[in-house]
């Protein structure tokens, strides 16, 4: 396995312009709350891959790669969830070529390998983290997981309170 490099000093790759190596590393993977609910990150620690490419000017080409796997409820049933993510993503990293090529990731030659894949894989994440793709979630009216749940699960309609007081009615002879 890799060593663990949280922090990664680019300047010690003595790389020249339009010179390339690719790093094979461990970072950190700290857990996600997404909807209040704590997801665990694994593996970890989580091994990523990170092409890094000089440019001109003393700036840097980054491509983050890695799989990573979350480990918490399923948003619609509550069981277990356990979904992969294939997570690739680049940045770059130019001093002085303006706010958007400057990578928030790397400081004074140092690229924050985990916080770029802590970030890059929220930002993967959808909206909801699901047990499958097609989980059916909880009956409304009991609460029952559905894809668990009998076939033939329902429940009646409840009258229309509308017309609760007819029910009162009474046709004595």
């Amino acid at each position: 396995m890799a060593p663990r490099t949280d922090i990664f000093d680019l300047s010690s790759l003595r790389l020249t312009s339009g010179e390339g190596r690719r790093l094979e590393l461990a970072v950190s993977a700290e857990p996600l709350e997404l909807g209040g609910e704590r997801y665990a990150v694994s593996p970890d620690p989580l091994p990523v891959a990170i092409d890094v490419s000089r440019t001109t000017a003393n700036g840097y080409a980054l491509r983050l790669s890695f799989a990573a796997t979350l480990q918490g409820p399923c948003m619609r049933c509550l069981g277990d969830a356990a979904p992969v993510f294939e997570v690739q993503v680049r940045e770059v990293d130019q001093p002085g070529g303006g706010e958007e090529l400057e990578s928030p990731y790397v400081t004074d030659g140092a690229l924050d390998a985990r916080a770029w894949a802590h970030d890059a894989l929220a930002l993967t994440v959808p909206a909801q983290v699901l047990c499958r793709p097609d989980c059916a979630g909880l009956c409304p009216i009991c609460g029952v997981a559905l894809d668990r749940a009998d076939p033939e699960h329902h429940h009646d309609p409840e009258p229309d309170p509308r017309w609760a007081k007819l029910a009162e009615l009474r046709f004595d002879r």
